[in-house]
């Protein structure tokens, strides 16, 4: 999941806003302010009603932030990179830049996030509590308890057993810890998922038939977005173990064909686009990488413009570029593909280019892992 913007760094984790948040941010408000305070609380002024709902869906955006830092911290402290951190529609993702090195290490990292998002759901039910024992009442007493409730419903939900839910991730340490297997642990979690979300999408068709309205197409989205994150887990579980030790130096095509950034559009198709199978041409200035251009870069160029336009111009950036080491695990490598669109790495050596790693190179490297794990019985 990208983000639209960036909030800056907690804790040194970059930390990223999807334009979707604003969708769930502005239901909540909405939902708060126009239907259950004015319910609960009748004949305050609208603008109390307005305030009250966009301060506790500030608050409690501000807790799935609190949720996913605490993934973050947890996982470097067990030795694992983290990228950063995203809020979007569903919630929070922090993106990791490797896996536990264990089953404790994967149960204190999944924990973490359900055990803070608890904490707070008790801390504001605790406030609530003693408001009203002293006498209070109104809308500040009913954000309390709203906050209080969702958060804690946000720690029970996040717990169940299934991908890509915490409670997935816990489910895969036990497996794990069980069997000594983590693909078939990542392999059980994912089904679990895949098993929940079904469940959801038919309570909420259900629902919705019955009469539930929205809420049950909501609930019917949450258990479709279940399906596709669960079935995208075990697909790269069985990536990852059929990967498992190979390096990028195994897979990757050496000394590709370069090209310099000043070299016009027009030139590359005369001289570059038929002369050479490959349709990704890194481009270098005295052998180092700064920049990228692919065959559907090109082709959004018109005729007419393409004596004009230089490969710099339409390469995918020095800053987006993916690299890697030669010894680098190809497993460490797949993470960091999606940072740029076009989906390859340059290999490098002393910043020098040695070698291009393409989607095809990675295709033929899990084809060939597969069938090694077919041929050779007990392997993990």
């Amino acid at each position: 999941m990208r983000a639209s913007f960036r909030l800056g760094r907690i804790a040194g984790v970059p930390v990223g806003v999807n334009w979707s948040v604003l969708v769930i941010f502005l239901l909540i408000a909405w939902g708060l302010a126009a239907s259950q305070f004015p319910r609960a609380y009748p004949d305050r002024p609208t603008l109390a009603y307005v305030t009250a709902g966009l301060a506790a869906a500030v608050v409690f955006f501000l807790g799935l932030l609190a949720h996913e830092v605490a993934h973050a911290v947890v996982a470097r402290r067990n030795g694992i990179e983290v990228v950063g951190i995203t809020l979007w529609l569903f919630g929070g993702v922090s993106e990791l830049k490797g896996e536990a090195r264990d089953p404790g290490a994967e149960l204190r990292i999944a924990g973490v996030g359900p055990l803070v998002s608890l904490v707070i759901g008790l801390f504001f039910g605790a406030i609530a509590v003693l408001l009203a024992l002293a006498g209070a009442h109104g809308l500040v007493l009913g954000s309390l308890a709203w906050l209080a409730g969702i958060n804690i419903l946000l720690a029970i939900f996040n717990v169940l057993p299934a991908a890509p839910l915490d409670g997935g991730r816990l489910l895969r340490a036990a497996v794990w810890k069980a069997t000594g297997d983590r693909t078939r642990a990542s392999v059980v979690a994912a089904r679990a998922g895949w098993v929940l979300g079904a469940l959801l999408i038919g309570l909420g068709l259900w629902q919705f038939l019955v009469g539930a309205g929205v809420g049950g197409l909501w609930l019917a989205l949450i258990g479709w977005f279940l399906i596709g994150a669960a079935g995208a887990e075990e697909r790269q579980a069985r990536t990852g173990s059929a990967l498992r030790g190979v390096r990028v130096a195994d897979v990757m095509t050496p000394q590709p064909q370069t090209a310099s950034g000043d070299t016009t559009v027009a030139d590359f198709v005369d001289n570059y686009l038929f002369a050479y199978r490959h349709s990704t041409l890194p481009l270098t200035d005295d052998g180092r990488p700064v920049g990228l251009v692919t065959l559907d870069r090109v082709r959004g160029i018109p005729a007419d413009r393409r004596s004009s336009t230089t490969l710099a111009e339409v390469s995918c950036r020095a800053d987006e570029l993916v690299l890697a080491a030669p010894d680098e695990e190809l497993n460490d490598l797949l993470p960091r593909l999606s940072q740029c669109a076009d989906g390859r790495a340059l290999v490098v050596t002393d910043q020098r280019l040695v070698g291009i790693v393409s989607p095809s190179d990675i295709s033929r490297a899990v084809q060939r892992g597969s069938m090694r794990e077919q041929l050779t019985p007990g392997r993990r």
